[in-house]
């Protein structure tokens, strides 16, 4: 698996970063985001998803309480997933996760280190760490 990092300055960088991975991110993807609470994952996906057209930047937002956000585009069913309020692998499975894979989609799940099977499954796997108060760096195993 090869890594590469990045380092941001200020969201609108995460964002112009999350444009440009697309090209990493070709459907089928299944991408873990890591990060604590305000890493920047959720600044980061409005970057992939204007980068696919499936959303514009203000439309996307933290699927904390939803669970999965689906945005579509020309070529992509983008998927962001929040499993930070998931707790078993039983509430897990009702989410009905298995049902989105698909030949067009990618699924950019947020929290999915708490199972294990998001951790052997990822096609991707996307680090954000906080190491400043606009600065993060980013690091992208593919």
């Amino acid at each position: 698996m090869e890594t590469r990092e990045f380092i941001t300055h200020s969201p609108e960088e995460t964002v112009v970063l999350g444009q440009r991975l697309t090209s990493l991110l070709i459907p089928p993807k299944v991408v873990l985001l890591r990060g604590d609470l305000g890493a920047g994952k959720t600044t980061l996906v409005k970057g992939i998803a204007a980068g696919f057209r499936a959303a514009s930047e203000e439309d996307v937002t933290s699927p904390t309480f939803t669970l999965v956000h689906e945005y579509r585009g020309p070529g992509v069913n983008l998927y962001h997933i929040d499993l930070y309020r998931v707790d078993t692998p039983r509430q897990l499975e009702t989410l009905g996760l298995d049902d989105l894979i698909g030949d067009s989609s990618v699924l950019l799940v947020e929290w999915g280190d708490k199972f294990e099977r998001f951790v052997l499954e990822r096609d991707v796997e996307i680090a954000l760490e906080r190491v400043g108060e606009n600065t993060r760096r980013i690091r992208v195993s593919c």
